[in-house]
């Protein structure tokens, strides 16, 4: 496979190192790669390929030769640069809130709606960890059944709100197990040893940013604009792992052995679930994992077409930076994302 030059905006965070950790591991064909960041964190030097690379600061000119464009710098950066980044003939791939909701702009989950991205303009967004995690593991079921409605409770953890979240917690524990004070920073409440009903601002519907987002995304992703959906989305004190009890109505009956059998066959999904031993999906076990693990699928005794299922993924990782990464890699295999260089190439070949 022919190599890509590739931009990480945003390399210098969590996120971003967490996905030079993955590409590396998948071995993506990298052909150069540029390192950037915001101005206050250029000049640090991370490692790629067992070399020393340098953060420099994500100006137009630093998109000049680069094929991909990974965003993971959050929506004020995003909505800044991806236009240069486009104009400059690359294909932005972007991990922040700026164009989800876009008309124009396609929001992939490769397991669900793969064939979305065929019709991207230039930028290719990739949801929220929790609409990751859930549509993976709802649209094989939706595909055979389709969904009604969905009730979700969330539990995320700090993890999804970066660095400083976590070094918080840390702190936090700390000082409660050793009787003192504690003064939030991150959060409007201490985090540790408790849960936070609020992520991201409230709107005056009553739900928090976050919980619309979960609805918006998950209808542009199903394709499904009518489908009732809502959400609750909880902080819990957990380093990395989002949890998710799903309550799902189907238009038509199904029973938990044959939902069972379907995400069985599903890509990235793996299905943990005998309760007789304990034996169901955890955040802690989840850390570090490519897949969204399923358990506790049961009959949902309220409605006779529902289900009631718990959902477990390593957020930073499959919920946010292999989310984008396997985007590009469905785009390059499908011959939707191409090197400029093959490009030229292609156009050089054609006859006369």
């Amino acid at each position: 496979m022919e190599g890509f030059n590739i931009a990480i905006v945003g390399a210098a965070g969590i996120v971003g190192q967490e996905f030079i950790k993955v590409l590396e591991q998948r071995n993506f064909p990298v052909a150069s790669i540029q390192l950037l960041a915001a101005e206050h964190s250029s000049g640090a030097k991370l490692f790629f390929d067992h070399q020393r690379v340098e953060v420099r600061e994500a100006k137009r000119v630093a998109f000049r030769d680069v094929d991909i464009a990974f965003f993971l710098a959050g929506a004020d950066t995003s909505c800044r640069l991806s236009p240069l980044a486009v104009e400059a003939e690359a294909v932005v791939i972007d991990n922040s809130p700026a164009f989800r909701m876009d008309p124009s702009v396609p929001l992939v989950v490769p397991e669900a709606n793969p064939g979305d991205i065929e019709w991207h303009r230039g930028i290719i967004a990739s949801p929220s960890c929790s609409t990751v995690q859930m549509t993976v593991a709802l649209s094989p079921l939706h595909r055979i059944n389709p969904v009604k409605r969905i009730v979700v409770s969330t539990y995320q953890a700090v993890s999804s709100s970066g660095a400083a979240a976590v070094k918080e917690l840390t702190n936090q524990s700390r000082l409660v197990l050793e009787g003192r004070r504690i003064c939030p920073h991150v959060y409007s409440h201490q985090i540790a040893f408790n849960l936070l009903p609020e992520i991201d601002v409230f709107l005056d519907n009553g739900y928090t940013k976050e919980e619309q987002r979960m609805v918006e995304e998950t209808r542009k992703i199903l394709h499904a604009e009518k489908m009732a959906v809502s959400a609750t989305c909880v902080r819990v004190p957990v380093y990395f792992g989002h949890g998710q009890a799903v309550n799902v109505e189907f238009s038509s009956p199904i029973t938990p052995q044959e939902a069972r059998g379907v995400l069985a066959q599903s890509p990235g999904i793996r299905v943990l679930d005998d309760p007789s031993v304990s034996f169901y999906p955890q955040p802690w076990a989840a850390s570090g994992s490519d897949h969204v693990f399923v358990g506790r699928i049961r009959k949902d005794v309220s409605h006779p077409n529902g289900l009631v299922m718990w959902i477990v993924a390593d957020n930073l990782r499959k919920g946010s930076v292999l989310n984008a990464l396997q985007i590009a890699e469905e785009g390059i295999e499908r011959g939707w994302i191409s090197s400029k260089s093959g490009l030229e190439a292609g156009q050089a070949n054609k006859p006369g």
